[in-house]
């Protein structure tokens, strides 16, 4: 699924230059469920921003299914993460305006996918996770766990080969937390998702088939540490 080889990321502020990614090698499979802990400024985000094609390595390459995405135009990048890459982040980015249905259902207009079936498409994600009467609710009139899991069926509904999330039970609470992580792993068996999770949660980590620890842009991978 994913080979980096010889990532390296440095970002230049004013006169400083911070090295967040120094030399990363790392390969991910098909269907695997990663975890990538570390302290803050470690490099934790950065390298998912890498996976993700939200940012560009300084050198080094990021090969997803055999595409390089470090070298791919901004439109073909763009269409790989619209296609291929679902996303989740620690703060929901619902647009609070829209209902849950509606929400999800931003993630299809970029694939071009008619109104009808993305009203279908939204409405079956939303009761995948667990939401099939919050369809007609807008963010605010929704726990931040019931937020959190219109997020992820938005990531899910385009069908994506991989799914990112970045410190997705940072907001909520040890029960919501335990809810959330549930609803994640069952969506990770039953689409066969190869899924990479950033967390400062050492019980989250502990679960992990696959544990990648980032220390100044270094990295060390376990296997088999817990799941």
């Amino acid at each position: 699924m994913y080979e980096l080889r010889g990532v390296t990321k440095r970002y230049v502020r004013g006169k400083d230059a911070v090295q967040a990614l120094d030399g990363i090698d790392l390969t991910i499979g098909d269907g695997d469920r990663l975890v990538v802990q570390g302290p803050t400024g470690g490099g934790k985000s950065t390298l998912l921003q890498m996976l993700g094609g939200l940012d560009r390595p300084t050198s080094g390459e990021v090969v997803l299914d055999g595409i390089d995405l470090a070298i791919l135009s901004e439109a073909r990048l763009t269409r790989v993460r619209s296609e291929h890459i679902g996303f989740v982040f620690q703060s929901f980015n619902l647009i609070p305006t829209l209902t849950a249905q509606e929400n999800v259902e931003t993630a299809l207009v970029p694939l071009g996918v008619r109104a009808a079936e993305r009203r279908a498409r939204a409405a079956e994600a939303l009761e995948s996770v667990g939401l099939g009467e919050r369809l007609t609710h807008l963010p605010g009139e929704m726990s931040g766990g019931q937020q959190q899991r219109v997020a992820i069926a938005r990531a899910l509904v385009k069908r994506p080969k991989v799914l990112l999330a970045d410190e997705p039970t940072g907001n909520l609470d040890e029960s919501t937390r335990d809810e959330i992580m549930d609803v994640l792993e069952r969506m990770w068996k039953e689409h066969g998702l190869t899924f990479v999770m950033v967390t400062h949660d050492s019980a989250l980590a502990r679960k992990a088939s696959r544990l990648v620890t980032i220390r100044q842009g270094r990295i060390t991978v376990e296997e088999n540490t817990g799941a």
